[in-house]
């Protein structure tokens, strides 16, 4: 071998370390089968119904809604683990370790230097009880809650401000925060921040299903989301026009239209670490008024294209609006027998479909 085939053949093998360690970065942590984990949001009926004393408690806390979960064939939770004493803590990492168990964290961005103390309270709690990424969610549905683009750009300079903030606390903590592509942030702008910041503590929480309401398509998202994946919310979506826009509902696992295996496989092959959490959410149908005026004041990116494409995926995978689920109308007590029966079979699919 001359002296430029050995450069090249070192030269090649350092490139393949690199890929292999980007590749791998989670992967030597992974020790138990996965299954699919809850989020707590799945349950939002029977939670609110607890907190208003409608219906006993039984998920009020994070240790009772990971010993719940567990019971139902739930391989972990999603949860926000809040500030908790060490008692509480210690009994909550035994019982996740001692059933193989994942436990991630969810709470929300330090709001500016005086709730930074807040933030790292939380995540030290997160930490301690065995997570390694906590789920955040920045915003709401961007289209409901801005009339002016101005509104949005100052929303996003404060976001992008709290990130800074928060990272640095991350980073002390080893703690990896998964941001959640929340109907707040379309795709190019969030890959903008999180390669701004380029730290490894910081990424995405890709939920499967959320972005399809600023008209991105979801496998796209997955894809470009995929190699900055922390974590994922697994859900199913149904959809269909109505006059201002399309209907977007969730619905149980394997009834909607998005390629679960597809995007599970996608994901691993990121990430072979990554948890993923089920968020179904048991209620009706969200309207999406992508045709309104008010629904196009916070984007000056977006074209007539992606309008036209995200009708025409519309067009061809709507279900009839009769089949969408209605849920408000119901008593408290069928809605939070609904949601658990819901539940129930999206972990039997994620089990039969998914290897989760």
């Amino acid at each position: 071998m001359d002296r430029r085939e050995a450069l090249r053949s070192i030269a090649g093998g350092l490139a393949a370390v690199a890929v292999g360690s980007q590749a791998s970065i989670h992967a030597t942590e992974q020790k138990h089968k996965k299954r699919l984990g809850i989020a707590r949001f799945s349950y939002h009926i029977r939670s609110r119904a607890e907190q208003t004393g409608a219906v006993p408690s039984r998920i009020t806390g994070p240790l009772d809604f990971l010993k719940h979960c567990h019971s139902i064939g739930a391989g972990g939770i999603q949860d926000n683990i809040g500030s908790r004493d060490e008692s509480y803590i210690s009994r909550l990492r035994r019982y996740a370790e001692d059933h193989d168990l994942f436990i991630e964290g969810s709470t929300s961005l330090p709001r500016d230097s005086s709730d930074v103390e807040r933030f790292e309270s939380q995540l030290r709690a997160a930490r301690t009880v065995g997570a390694r990424v906590v789920r955040i969610a920045i915003g709401g549905r961007r289209y409901e809650q801005f009339d002016r683009l101005e509104q949005y750009q100052a929303f996003a300079d404060r976001s992008w401000k709290s990130i800074q903030l928060a990272e640095p606390v991350a980073a002390r903590h080893r703690i990896r925060l998964a941001i959640e592509n929340h109907k707040d942030f379309r795709v190019p702008q969030k890959l903008g921040m999180l390669e701004k910041l380029a730290s490894e503590y910081v990424g995405v929480c890709i939920d499967m299903g959320n972005s399809f309401a600023l008209l991105e398509d979801p496998m796209q998202v997955v894809q470009a989301f995929a190699p900055w994946a922390h974590s994922a919310h697994v859900k199913d979506m149904a959809v269909c026009e109505y006059e201002d826009g399309f209907l977007l509902a969730d619905v149980t696992l394997g009834d909607g239209l998005l390629d679960l295996p597809k995007m599970v496989s996608i994901l691993e092959k990121a990430n072979p670490n990554i948890e993923f959490s089920l968020e179904m959410a048991t209620r009706d149908a969200l309207t999406v008024p992508c045709l309104t005026d008010k629904y196009w004041a916070t984007f000056d990116d977006v074209s007539g294209a992606d309008l036209a494409r995200a009708l025409r995926y519309v067009r061809t995978n709507a279900c009839d609006e009769e089949a969408l689920p209605k849920v408000s109308h119901l008593p408290l007590s069928q809605q939070v027998e609904l949601e658990k029966e819901n539940i129930k079979k999206c972990l039997r699919y994620a089990a039969e479909r998914l290897n989760l």
